[in-house]
């Protein structure tokens, strides 16, 4: 018998909440909610879900903040719901990592049928079966040590925290340092499940990669090339003026 996949729902009303917890719990999936973004947050990093339904229009902290929050530190696939159908809040939402957007109102059969298919793009293909090997090294590139056994980036003895997305961004940039990684080419190491993301959605990668570098005193992880893409930079500490 297969996990039984748990659903956050994140919205304001009350009558959306129960209508997909009932729609989701009915397809066999298990149902939590949250009325605001704050609970929200506080659910998903106590007890991470299998992906959050999230709606963009709540008070206080609406679900693009909340996006931008679980971004930091979960790859969690997110549904984001709408009353508005303005381009503008869905080009926003999916570039700041959102997977999918419904507008209200909506069908919960649909609802269910995208949360399906997003769920089952975000488990992918059940890898071929590999004969024991021994681990490779860690990969060291200036002050960044890369270790895909333990599936950690650290500068000096400081765990970055970086998500499954960003470290396979950067083990990519890291394998060939001297080589200029496109958008596209990312992209392929970031979504191997052949998610379709904007390029835009690879450019938030990169700084949230460099804003967690540089809380660690790196300032030149990832270096720009202009109208080709990123390469890996020195990755030195410390090299403030």
């Amino acid at each position: 018998m297969g996990i039984m996949h748990r659903i956050l729902v994140v919205d304001d009303d009350p009558h959306i909440r129960d209508v997909l917890c009932f729609a989701l719990e009915k397809a066999g999936m298990a149902a939590d909610w949250a009325g605001n973004g704050v609970d929200a947050l506080d659910m998903a990093t106590r007890s991470p879900p299998s992906l959050v339904v999230l709606d963009v229009g709540m008070p206080e902290m609406d679900g693009l903040e909340v996006c931008r929050r679980l971004r930091r530190t979960s790859d969690v696939p997110i549904l984001f719901l709408s009353a508005r159908d303005e381009e503008i809040d869905r080009v926003l939402g999916l570039e700041m990592g959102g997977d999918d957007y419904v507008t209200k109102p909506f069908s919960p059969r649909e609802l269910v049928a995208r949360v399906t298919v997003i769920l089952r793009r975000a488990r992918g293909p059940a890898p071929p079966v590999a004969a024991p090997q021994e681990e490779a090294p860690p990969l060291v590139r200036g002050a960044l040590v890369l270790d895909s056994a333990g599936h950690r980036a650290t500068v000096g003895d400081r765990d970055l925290g970086l998500t499954a997305r960003e470290f396979m961004m950067l083990k990519t940039l890291a394998a060939r340092p001297a080589i200029v990684f496109s958008r596209n080419q990312l992209m392929d190491a970031a979504y191997p499940d052949n998610i379709h993301v904007s390029d835009r959605t690879i450019d938030s990668h990169v700084r949230n990669i460099r804003a967690k570098f540089q809380a660690a005193g790196c300032e030149d992880v990832v270096e720009t090339v202009h109208g080709v893409g990123f390469r890996l930079g020195p990755c030195t500490v410390g090299n403030r003026s």
